[in-house]
């Protein structure tokens, strides 16, 4: 490693960093000659290799610049693609290969994509999966729509916390149903609870007060 300032050869590692991913290593050096300190960043590298033959660095930008193309007019941010690059560079690196082919690079970026935008997701896989007809696209458009159902029947699920706080307001209403002697339940309105229907004490009868203004006519014999 050359001395950024003297162009030594030759340096001594003060201390290392693993980055948060753990995908490179931060490192802090001093040369040996002048005594000045500078940082270096070790990282894997990933090579794709294209159709062509040709093998290039990995790049994440030319991942946001192809799928760019695919979202165009449809509600996807920039952070969005951001975020898209990132996962299918960890998708890569997960698989242990140090070079891999382009059209691997393509179908990584499909799952993410059809999280993010259904419509950009059919646009991108028309091209990696090599859709050649419209029974190609109703195919896709199947899967996506059983997913989505899936998806829908999953989340309208009573959840258990729910189940169990409405098991005690059940029996309580059972029991005065089944109590000998006892009146029909009225129909409890949406949006009301037991507390609502609790029988409350009939309220007392006042008694008129008499005037006293009031003449009292006299008893005859």
């Amino acid at each position: 490693m050359h001395c950024p300032f003297c162009r030594h050869n030759d340096s001594k590692v003060v201390d290392s960093r693993t980055s948060d991913d753990g995908t490179s290593i931060r490192r802090r050096r001093r040369c040996t000659e002048c005594g000045r300190r500078f940082s270096t960043l070790e990282t894997t590298s990933i090579s794709v290799i294209k159709r062509s033959g040709v093998t290039e660095p990995f790049d994440r930008q030319k991942i946001v610049n192809g799928v760019r193309k695919a979202c165009q007019g449809r509600p996807v941010s920039e952070d969005d693609l951001a975020m898209l690059a990132q996962e299918v560079e960890e998708s890569i690196r997960a698989s242990g290969s140090a070079e891999v082919e382009a059209h691997d690079v393509g179908l990584a970026i499909l799952p993410p994509l059809r999280r993010l935008d259904v419509v950009a997701y059919l646009r991108f896989a028309s091209v990696y999966q090599a859709f050649e007809d419209l029974e190609d696209f109703e195919r896709a458009i199947d899967v996506l729509r059983d997913q989505q159902a899936e998806l829908a029947g999953q989340q309208t699920l009573v959840p258990p916390a729910a189940r169990s706080a409405a098991a005690p307001a059940a029996r309580r209403r059972a029991a005065r149903r089944d109590a000998p002697g006892a009146e029909p339940e009225p129909a409890q309105s949406p949006g009301s609870t037991d507390e609502d229907h609790e029988e409350k004490p009939a309220p007392r009868r006042r008694r008129a007060k008499k005037s006293a203004d009031t003449v009292t006519q006299p008893r005859l014999l």
